[in-house]
């Protein structure tokens, strides 16, 4: 099922905005979301799967589309660069640089984890604790994860790496401070997890829409990508699987 929402206040005057069309195909929901000065002006959602060859170029209409009718000039293209699924992250890299070169505006990198943490910090700052951490998990298959560790000012305690889960995972981090974990690795860690300091969060994915305020201070600071050599933060080398025989079930 596609979700279409658009922001329906009415913008007087884009003067001195930063527009940005934002992208995220790092998992399996594919989307994309046009904001202008912390406001999300138009996007689009899918969340049924590996859809986003067939829906992230009509998903980028849209938001464009939407643009235009409005008057408004895009500034800068912002895409999830990692971790995630291998194809997703090239799917929505892929797009996001022919897009920027296109257009003629800077491309702007999200990283996942940080992505994640900051939809957490925003929607869910009061049910946590002041003191509490945060560890986004990826799945990564079987029981590793793609996650990291970060305090709320954003600081990589623990730096984003693959991670294979057992009972004594993020043991250090647990020990003394609530912890809370997320994303749609975060149910392998809750199966194996004993310790009364961590907090689980459920129903957080990476989310265009979420994009926002990370993008927003990349541009403001001129951080942007080398469109010929920028690649995914993939963590670690893909691993294709051999499909299995007809013959040998």
């Amino acid at each position: 099922m596609v979700k279409k929402r658009n922001f329906v206040k009415k913008i007087q005057t884009y003067d001195l905005m930063a527009v940005i069309l934002n992208i995220d195909t790092s998992t399996n929901v594919c989307s994309t979301a046009l904001t202008a000065e912390g406001m999300i002006l138009c996007h689009r959602e899918d969340f049924q799967g590996q859809n986003h060859a067939a829906m992230l170029s009509g998903f980028i209409k849209d938001c464009l589309d939407h643009a235009r009718d409005h008057e408004m000039q895009l500034n800068a293209v912002a895409v999830s660069m990692g971790p995630g699924s291998y194809t997703g992250l090239r799917i929505g890299l892929s797009e996001a640089k022919g897009l920027a070169y296109a257009l003629d505006v800077p491309l702007i990198g999200v990283d996942t984890l940080e992505l994640l943490v900051s939809h957490v910090m925003f929607d869910f700052s009061l049910e946590l604790p002041e003191s509490a951490l945060y560890a986004p998990m990826i799945d990564a298959r079987r029981m590793e994860v793609f996650t990291g560790v970060y305090d709320n000012a954003l600081a990589p305690l623990m730096k984003p790496q693959p991670l294979i889960l057992d009972d004594d995972s993020y043991g250090d981090f647990l020990a003394d401070r609530p912890v809370a974990f997320f994303g749609n690795g975060s149910q392998k860690w809750q199966s194996v997890c004993n310790s009364s300091n961590a907090i689980f969060v459920s129903d957080v994915v990476p989310l265009a829409s979420d994009m926002t305020a990370l993008a927003e201070l990349a541009y403001s600071r001129g951080q942007f990508l080398d469109l010929a050599y920028s690649t995914p933060y993939y963590l670690k080398d893909f691993q294709a699987t051999k499909p299995k025989s007809v013959l040998s079930r």
